[in-house]
This record gives structure tokens, C-alpha cells and sequence, in this order.
């Protein structure tokens, strides 16, 4: 493996792939981990929208995050994100620019007004127009907070930060219908995804999402609720078969009392609390939720089961032994440093091994954004391409389950790996195309017909020739396939395909239409499904 293709393979595993410029910079693979982290090391959050509210007459109005509570008789069911729609019922109008500006969700956007004495009517009471407002607003709210996300990912040079947050995404879990609730756990996953993992996980078990998600809002003394305390064992620090089942019933103890207040803060209530002893993995005291979470980190199992994850995930779907113990050690010695970690793991010799290389599917997230990144894409509608990711199978704050996206073979079926290889015929020639959504239990709108779940390619993508022009060069032209599908698979070109490749681009009327032609032609491989 050349030094190219060893930093080809850094940028795909420790971001969204290389750019053009990355690649004629012509830095060492050590310089360039070094600059992924120095760039990661600055963070700021994935901005929100106004939140609207619809009073007992049917309109809604917007509430622009930090707005104090109005008074009752004035405003009753909470709506959410979305168009605004005036005060005068009937009348609906666009929002305006101040309305859609994009505030930070530091300190809590104004969905929890909803929660400071707004009297709420029931969803059930809501009339038929009102529940559709409120659909569409949590809908678009989602929308935008995966486009802002995907932007990120895409054109953001703090790759290494955005690419271990989609991985803690996926981790820690979490689908709610408040919109805000999810943008500030995206927020603190992302704020916190390269520091120490005991501040992570005490983090996102602090936050609003994650506690009604998994019903810890309900944990009171006497009537305990397990299931907080079981997913942070089995899916976020511990894995099956390292606790039992009393650790469970002890550390849902210790979790009583944990919830969120009317303002949308974490808060602990202490007469909720049971403060008797409990005995969680061996040690006996009056433990809290904080003591709970300490205990659990002291066990060796944690750092195994963490870092078997971070290597699916980052180098290869079957975990080595030899190569995770030595991390799993380091691992613990550091304090659960998450950053040392990756390091240690991208400064491995056998990370740049060929069994590593080109062998991990790529999820339809990294897909999307790693054509974007590498390909300098712009789009005049990127929201379209979110109905692509859904289709292939993935669709941001909006897992299947608490353990997430089970990634791996599972992005592939026969449906989705159509929609995959045809993927850029449909964005770059503008190719008139078709797919059906996938549904789910839990959609936002699960009464919209078959033929309304129907995404159609009406949206122009820009395909910029320039960047890989620069990257040719001087290069001939029979040798140009060659070295584009170099640059863009991690995986070898078969000759057959390479002949293939070029018996299209001899079919080109102009140099610039044969680039585009052998671009498609090379993405629309197989082996660019994998990083």
C-alpha cells in the first residue's frame, strides 16, 4: 500500500473521505491524523429553529426560543417546528427571516415552555388540522437539524469530530418526537464525543431524551423503573452476560429520582430517591445515580466492550483480539480518553493491513456525505437527499431501536443496493427515478400512502469537474479511469470493469462530458459501496 492509499483509507475511517486538495497536499499519513485531531479539537453546536405553539382557536404562532411563557388564555397546545402560520385563523403566511433564524439550543430552546404552566389539550383533543401542523412541524424540525448535520459532516473540517459523533449517534440511541430534546443530545454527544467516555456517558444519562426515552422519568422509589438501568449495562458500557440481573434491579435503584424539570433541565428528585443500601457489581453503599455510573466504569469489561465497538466501527466488522486488548488496557489506564484511543487505533501498523482497507460497508450516511465531501457536490435541494438515506435505510435521530443501526451486511438488501449503484446516475444525469420509502412503526406520518412515500430526483446536483481535473493533471486519457477510480475506491478496480469504464468514456463527445462519464461510471461500482 502506497502513501496515498494509506491516507485515502485515514480519511475514510476518520472522517468522510479525501477531497482532491487532501490528496495533492501530500501530507504523511502521520501529519495528516495530527491535523484530524488538531482540527476536531474545536467545536461548536448544530444550531435550532423557533418552535411554534397553536392556540385554542387553531392558529399558531411562533415562539422564538427564549421567549418567557404567555399567558394561558392566550395559548394552549404546543405545536413544533415548521411554517409558521399567523395568528389570524386561516390566514397562513411564510415565516419570516427572523422567525427561521437558527439560535443555539445553550440554554434550552422554547419547547420547554411548554412545560413551564402552558396549559397542554391532549393530542387526542387536538382537531384533525392542528395534528397535521403539529406532524409537519416536528417533521421539518428533524429535516432541518439532518440537513445542518450532514452539512457538517460534508464540509466541515473537523472530520474526526462529526465522524466519532455519528458513531455515538448510533451508540447512545435515542428517538423522541421533541425535536429540540433530540438537537441538544446531538449537541452534547458531538460537544463531548473526543474527551473522557465517563463524562460522555454521564452527559447524554443527564439528558432530557435519553431519560424519558428510556422511562427513567417514571424510576421512583418503590415502584422502580429497570430500564434506564439496563441499556446503560447492556448497550453503552458493559455488554450481556457482564452484570446481572440484581446489578440491574441495585443500579435502577440508584437511578431513582433522576428525571427533568419544567424548564427542560435535568434535576434530581430526592424524595424520589430510594436511599437505602444497594449492592451493584459487588460494591455495597447508598448509591446514587453518579455512583452507579463510577461503578460501572470501574469494571474491566467496560473498556473491551467500548473498544470493540469503536473498532467495528472504525476498522473492521471482525474485532481482533490481539488488537483490541492492547487498546482495551491503554484504554482504562487513560481514564477512557477517547481522542488517545483514536490515535492509538489510527497510528496502528495493522490499521493500514489490506484485510482493513475497503472491507466495511458503507452506512448510507457516510455514503451520502462522502460523495458530497469528496466530489465538492452542490445541491439545490440537499433535504432530497435525506429521502435517499431513508431509503437505503437510514434516517438521523431516528433509529430502529435503543441498539441502534445494526450496520455492517445489514445496509445491504436487494432494494437498497439498486438504489445504491443507481444513486449517481440519479443525481449527476439528473435520471428520472423512483423509490418507495421504507416505513417504520414509529413514523411521523404513518398514514401517508404508498404513492406519496414515492421520492422522485427533481433537484439539480452540481457536479464540479475542476477538483478532478486538477487531480489528473497531465494524466492521458486512457490512463484517466485508472487513476479516478484510484482516488475514489478502496477497494481494487477489476479489469474487466476498468475496461468497461473506458469502453464508456470513449463514447464521450467532449473531454469534459468523457470526466463525467467515467466519475458515474466509477461510483456506480460495487466496490464504492466500501471504505
Amino acid at each position: 500500500m502506497n502513501a496515498q492509499q494509506k491516507l485515502q483509507h485515514l480519511y475514510w475511517r476518520a472522517g468522510f473521505g479525501p477531497r482532491p486538495q487532501d490528496v495533492a497536499a501530500g501530507l504523511s499519513p502521520n501529519k495528516a491524523l495530527r491535523q484530524l485531531l488538531r482540527e476536531a479539537a474545536h467545536y461548536e453546536p448544530i444550531a435550532g429553529r423557533s418552535l411554534y405553539y397553536a392556540d385554542p382557536q387553531g392558529a399558531v404562532m411562533a415562539v422564538p426560543p427564549g421567549t418567557p411563557p404567555p399567558p394561558p388564555a392566550t395559548m394552549a397546545a404546543p405545536a413544533a417546528a415548521g411554517p409558521a402560520v399567523s395568528a389570524q385563523p386561516g390566514t397562513a403566511t411564510p415565516a419570516s427571516p427572523a422567525e427561521l433564524a437558527t439560535p443555539t439550543l445553550r440554554p434550552r430552546s422554547a419547547l420547554a415552555v411548554r412545560r413551564a404552566g402552558v396549559p397542554q389539550l391532549r393530542r387526542a383533543d387536538l382537531t384533525p388540522e392542528q395534528r397535521k401542523l403539529q406532524n409537519e412541524g416536528i417533521r421539518d424540525a428533524f429535516i432541518n437539524m439532518s440537513t445542518a448535520w450532514m452539512d457538517k459532516m460534508a464540509t466541515s473540517p473537523g472530520q474526526l469530530r462529526e465522524k466519532v459523533a455519528l458513531f455515538w449517534h448510533g451508540h447512545f440511541a435515542c428517538r423522541t418526537r421533541r425535536p429540540d430534546d433530540s438537537l441538544n443530545l446531538l449537541n452534547t454527544i458531538r460537544e463531548r464525543a473526543l474527551g473522557k467516555f465517563p463524562d460522555l456517558l454521564l452527559a447524554v444519562s443527564k439528558e432530557p431524551a435519553m431519560l424519558q426515552f428510556l422511562n427513567n422519568q417514571q424510576n421512583r422509589k418503590q415502584h422502580p423503573n429497570e430500564n434506564f438501568a439496563r441499556e446503560v449495562m447492556e448497550l453503552f458500557t458493559l455488554g450481556r452476560g457482564n452484570y446481572t440481573e440484581n446489578d440491574v434491579k441495585e443500579a435502577a435503584r440508584a437511578f431513582t429520582g433522576w428525571g427533568y424539570d419544567y424548564e427542560n433541565n435535568f434535576k434530581f428528585r430526592e424524595r424520589e430517591h430510594d436511599a437505602d443500601a444497594k449492592t451493584l457489581l459487588g460494591q455495597t453503599g447508598n448509591w446514587g445515580g453518579e455512583d452507579a455510573l463510577r461503578i460501572i466504569m470501574q469494571q474491566p469489561a467496560a473498556a473491551t466492550f467500548l473498544v470493540t465497538k469503536v473498532y467495528r466501527f472504525f476498522v473492521n466488522d471482525v474485532p481482533n483480539p490481539a488488537h483490541i486488548e492492547p487498546l482495551a488496557q491503554a484504554f482504562r489506564q487513560s481514564g477512557y480518553d477517547i481522542s488517545d484511543l483514536l490515535e492509538r487505533l489510527f497510528s496502528a501498523s495493522w490499521f493500514y493491513d489490506a484485510a482493513n482497507v475497503g472491507t466495511l460497508i458503507k452506512s448510507p450516511v457516510i455514503l451520502v456525505a462522502g460523495l458530497r465531501r469528496t466530489l465538492n457536490l452542490q445541491v439545490d435541494n440537499d433535504k432530497t437527499l435525506l429521502g435517499y438515506q431513508k431509503a437505503m435505510g437510514q434516517t438521523l435521530f431516528m433509529p430502529p431501536n435503543v441498539a441502534g443501526w445494526p450496520g455492517g451486511r445489514a445496509w445491504i438488501d436487494s432494494s437498497s443496493l439498486l438504489l445504491r449503484l443507481q444513486l449517481p446516475s440519479i443525481l449527476f444525469k439528473n435520471a428520472e427515478f423512483a423509490v418507495r420509502l421504507k416505513d417504520d412503526e414509529n413514523d411521523i406520518t404513518p398514514q401517508t400512502t404508498g404513492k406519496e412515500r414515492l421520492v422522485k430526483n427533481t433537484d439539480t446536483t452540481h457536479l464540479p469537474l475542476a477538483p478532478m481535473q486538477q487531480l489528473l493533471g497531465a494524466t492521458a486519457q486512457a490512463a484517466q479511469p485508472q487513476q479516478l477510480a484510484s482516488f475514489l475506491l478502496q477497494a481494487p478496480l477489476r479489469p474487466e470493469n476498468l475496461t468497461l469504464i473506458q469502453q464508456a468514456a470513449d463514447r464521450a463527445a467532449t473531454p469534459e462530458e468523457r470526466l463525467r462519464t467515467t466519475l458515474i461510471s466509477v461510483l456506480s461500482l460495487p466496490e464504492y459501496q466500501l471504505a
